[in-house]
């Protein structure tokens, strides 16, 4: 049950605090989470890019996010899609000032049946900045290897303005697919499908490893990498349990469900693995713990206990099959389009499943605002009797993957006018050295005696 802040005193202090922890667990899941598992999973020489462009994209989002990228997402109306369908793009205009900041958080595409929340803006902003900022984190892990720094240092404040902004706002701030009828409850659409396309464009644009990379591309830690996986999957309870912005019931629903169903898509992944090459792996099981997440994003809230582990199995089982069937080089396409940590399969894949899945699975007796039930919120899917839903999320994946992968060509192409795209083979031979001066592990430094065999 939620506390109502009094008349003349709008801050309700637990909801306040949820939101903000939220929001630090969701950064957790990028820094030091996703710097982490990148810079164990691939070779050695790239681990400190890997981890250092995670980073740089946290920090120029934020800037992005706070002068202008914010509005644009959650903002008052700027364009409009033609033939009436709705809003496609936020204002842009800072949230700096201090009159902003202080004003109580409201939600755009909810404002017709749902208050003034009880806390200010500021709160929201960093709420909504996190997500953003994971976004082309997630991105990356497909072009890891060999884009250029420069490349990316012009790139993820571009991709931030002029892609996730649209995005955003369509599904989550009052824009033309949530006026459709299109739900995504935390964000699979808007950030898993919508990183998955692009980084598949990016990596077809920018073009593969060296070929050496690609047939050999050992992690460098599979210790760290396990860590940071850590860290996303718990952090995992503030990017879904934040996002009925208020410590209500369901906030402990899309917790629980968000657990259940990666607890789910783990097993069924390592279960897969076993029957087909007889041993489990880390990797793999790291690779279900991923698609689990990424399915049930978009539905924790909006599914019951048996919804989310239904997703978690179909999750974990259909990238797998993709991964394995028609990735790693074993179709034309696969061969051509290098992937570096599979990212279409575990974060596309299943992001699809997670949105249809919500247009299936999606129980009416699910959500609640401030403790009430309402008829306004309720999301009803094909099991409970509304076949539309399902054709709603089909018609929303099919805007965000079009938009994202024609916007993100456009970009890269224009960059590439400007810098190189990727670095040159010198470079990508040496790695972390020459792009950095730095080593990941520098076991030895200046002064120290390095041992002898024998002694």
């Amino acid at each position: 049950m939620i506390v109502q802040a009094l008349p003349g005193n709008w801050l309700d202090t637990g909801d306040n605090a949820w939101q903000l922890t939220a929001a630090t667990f969701v950064g957790i899941m990028s820094i030091p989470g996703l710097a982490l598992l990148y810079g164990g999973a691939v070779k050695k020489k790239w681990a400190v890019n890997s981890a250092f462009m995670v980073f740089y994209a946290f920090s120029a989002v934020l800037i992005v996010w706070v002068l202008w990228a914010y509005n644009m997402s959650f903002g008052k109306p700027w364009f409009n899609m033609p033939g009436g369908l709705g809003p496609f793009l936020g204002h842009p205009s800072p949230t700096t000032s201090a009159d902003f900041m202080e004003k109580e958080a409201v939600i755009p595409s909810a404002a017709a049946f749902m208050p003034a929340l009880g806390y200010g803006m500021a709160t929201m902003v960093y709420f909504q900045f996190v997500f953003a900022a994971i976004t082309p984190i997630i991105l990356l892990g497909a072009i890891l290897g060999r884009i250029s720094f420069k490349a990316w240092v012009i790139f993820v404040p571009l991709w931030t303005t002029f892609i996730y902004s649209v995005g955003a706002y369509s599904l989550w701030g009052g824009g033309w697919l949530s006026s459709l009828g299109v739900i995504d409850y935390s964000g699979g659409y808007v950030i898993h499908l919508a990183s998955a396309v692009s980084g598949f464009v990016a990596a077809a644009v920018i073009g593969p490893r060296l070929p050496r990379d690609r047939e050999s591309f050992h992690p460098n830690s599979l210790l760290i990498t396990l860590a940071g996986a850590g860290l996303l999957w718990l952090g995992w309870s503030g990017f879904n349990g934040g996002d009925p912005f208020t410590a209500n019931a369901d906030a402990g629903v899309g917790v629980m469900n968000t657990h259940t169903a990666t607890a789910a898509a783990l097993l069924t992944w390592v279960v897969l693995d076993v029957f087909a090459y007889g041993k489990p792996s880390v990797l793999g099981a790291v690779n279900g713990m991923i698609t689990g997440l990424v399915a049930i994003t978009p539905a924790a809230g909006y599914v019951n206990g048996t919804g989310a582990i239904i997703i978690g199995v179909v999750a974990a089982t259909l990238p797998w099959m993709t991964w394995n069937w028609l990735g790693q080089g074993k179709t034309a396409l696969f061969r051509k389009v290098d992937d570096t940590l599979g990212v279409i399969h575990t974060h596309g894949v299943a992001a699809i499943v997670g949105g249809l899945g919500t247009g299936i699975l999606a129980d009416p007796k699910m959500v609640e605002w401030y403790g009430t039930k309402s008829d306004q919120i309720a999301v009803t899917g094909w099991w409970y009797g509304n076949f539309h839903q399902l054709i709603c999320q089909l018609e929303g994946a099919g805007a965000i993957i079009v938009y994202n992968a024609i916007g993100t060509f456009i970009l890269l192409k224009i960059i590439g006018l400007f810098v190189n795209l990727r670095f040159d083979d010198e470079t990508l031979l040496i790695g972390d050295d020459a792009v950095h001066g730095e080593e990941a592990y520098a076991i030895y430094s200046d002064g120290q005696k390095i041992p002898i065999m024998g002694d």
